[in-house]
């Protein structure tokens, strides 16, 4: 038989890993079975019934998690000189545009989000390769293309986050820390659901949510009885 890991066997005997669970019950049942050193991620991961490979299926967007992600949100602002104050009184980490366009140009990504104006666009399609694989590319979808680069800056810091289907039609996205009360991740999780539910495209046929799976880091994933999530 094979050797079963000292932390495995922690995790064995508390939740059934062929039994769904709500959502609260799930997020408590994650903290109990992060075993890491470090303060690790919690991700949700929602396969969706929907074809990506149709423009009319894609599902996208901005949600803001009412107790943040628990992670240190580093934002660059491309923006026009009048425009650098706001950003920088927000509390963007970099603000500038042919300095950072040239250092993206070189590789530099060591950002979580870009946000920039409409006007600027048009720079940045050259930059593609680089941002586009990193998600970091902005869209006026999820509020990283706006006039309004103060406000952007500070609900990227707050704990708002972008989230879209892959190819495999799952998104995946962290909604909090191991250390967060169980009932933070729940709120956190329930909201991201919640959005997710609400941009059903009218196009997809059968069921919409097919599974949806909490975990954290290194975790085993606990599956969430989609019926109590009010689909």
């Amino acid at each position: 038989m094979p050797k079963i890991s000292k932390n495995r066997k922690k995790v064995i005997g508390k939740y059934d890993a062929n039994k769904v669970y709500s959502l609260a019950e799930a997020s408590k049942i994650i903290k109990d079975i992060t075993t890491t050193k470090f303060d690790a991620s919690v991700d949700v991961s929602v396969r969706l019934g929907v074809d990506p490979k149709q423009s009319n299926q894609m599902v996208r967007g901005t949600v803001a998690l009412p107790h943040g992600t628990g992670k240190t949100i580093k934002v660059l602002v491309l923006c026009t000189p009048d425009k650098e104050a706001e950003a920088k009184a927000a509390g963007a980490d970099f603000v500038g545009l042919d300095e950072y366009l040239e250092k993206i140009k070189g590789g530099w990504t060591d950002v979580d989000v870009i946000i920039t104006m409409p006007s600027i666009m048009g720079k940045l399609g050259a930059l593609g390769k680089v941002l586009g694989p990193r998600g970091l590319m902005p869209n006026p979808k999820t509020g990283t293309v706006t006039m309004e680069v103060g406000k952007a800056v500070k609900e990227k810091k707050a704990g708002s986050i972008d989230f879209k289907i892959d190819k495999q039609a799952i998104i995946h996205a962290s909604v909090g820390k191991a250390s967060f009360a169980s009932e933070k991740l729940t709120e956190n999780a329930n909201e991201l659901l919640q959005s997710i539910i609400k941009l059903k495209p009218a196009s997809a046929k059968g069921t919409y949510l097919r599974s949806v799976y909490i975990s954290s880091t290194m975790s085993a994933s606990v599956q969430i009885d989609t019926k109590t999530l009010g689909v």
